[in-house]
């Protein structure tokens, strides 16, 4: 059983995350894939792993061997479903394996963003402390998140552990889901609109898949909605977004910041707007990336990848 992993690089921990995978076939890997030499490097493959190297149709028509594709991540919009499907190629992911460490993101670049702890310490190692009479000083506005509203956009796994902690710390929780069921226990929660969502939250945060739906939605129209106080965090996919709308409407001061952990191209060209936006705090695609979470993504490809072979795959999506 030929097994190609076509973008191995992020995915593997110091201490050789890929041998269960060995086991299981003969196994290639490659750090990086271009696009032009997908087919080249998968025409014998019988099972694929990718992580962001896309898989369309064009090129899944070129490889007749192929009969499994398990995908290195959650979201899976980098493969044409339906032509898989046209050719009889199951589509596994591998769900929730980064549901702690991006709610721990979500929350850690929320925090930093309000409190600015980095900014602080840098001004005491410069001696702004040491040359003044005051016990205490701060460089802007400190806020608490208790009593605010946090706004979820997409309540899958992720979602919803987002908003267990906004509860743990006082916050009120509204949301919106396609499919507004299992309500969750918290202090105060509600579904809306996606409209209510951006309208009524003090800080809005996405965790929908990116789909011909959700394709830049977050537009200057829903943006201006938003309290000019308010924040938006988007640790999900960068085309949520439409980029140019949202560095706009910050460099106007329409609203009071943006936490960005994902760009619709990555790594970005230098001339996104959003790189020389004011209150935008970017990050390189981490929120995924703990060393917990991506042990558990081989681990559970590897089980994706086993069950198919005895002929009962799970975690399939086509």
């Amino acid at each position: 059983m030929n097994i190609v992993i076509l973008d191995g690089f992020f995915l593997n921990p110091a201490d050789d995350g890929w041998s269960a995978i060995k086991k299981l076939g003969n196994v290639t890997i490659y750090n990086r894939t271009a696009i032009n030499l997908v087919v080249e490097r998968s025409f014998d493959a019988d099972i694929i792993l990718t992580n962001k190297t896309p898989l369309n149709a064009q090129i899944l028509r070129q490889l007749p061997r192929l009969k499994f594709i398990s995908i290195l991540a959650t979201g899976f919009d980098i493969i044409d479903i339906d032509a898989a499907r046209q050719q009889d190629i199951l589509v596994a992911n591998v769900p929730a394996y980064s549901t702690d460490s991006v709610t721990q993101y979500v929350f850690a670049a929320l925090l930093a963003f309000i409190q600015k702890p980095e900014k602080h310490h840098d001004a005491v190692k410069s001696g702004q402390w040491s040359s003044q009479n005051n016990f205490s000083f701060w460089l802007s506005p400190l806020y608490e998140l208790s009593g605010k509203t946090m706004g979820i956009i997409g309540m899958g796994n992720t979602g919803r552990a987002v908003a267990k902690i906004a509860d743990t710390f006082g916050m009120k929780v509204i949301a919106f889901s396609p499919r507004q069921k299992n309500k969750p226990d918290l202090r105060y929660f509600s579904w809306q609109t996606v409209n209510d969502v951006f309208e009524q939250s003090d800080i809005v945060s996405l965790h929908c898949p990116l789909n011909e739906q959700t394709l830049k939605f977050v537009n200057k129209e829903l943006l201006l909605q938003m309290k000019p106080s308010s924040l938006l965090i988007n640790s999900a996919r960068g085309e949520l977004i439409c980029e140019e709308d949202l560095a706009d409407v910050l460099n106007n001061n329409k609203i009071a910041g943006a936490i960005l952990d994902v760009l619709s191209v990555e790594p970005p060209p230098a001339d996104n707007p959003l790189l020389s936006a004011k209150n935008c705090q970017i990050t390189p695609h981490i929120a995924w990336a703990t060393i917990e979470a991506r042990k558990r993504l081989i681990r559970q490809t590897y089980d994706n990848i086993d069950a198919f072979l005895k002929g009962n795959p799970v975690n399939i999506i086509n």
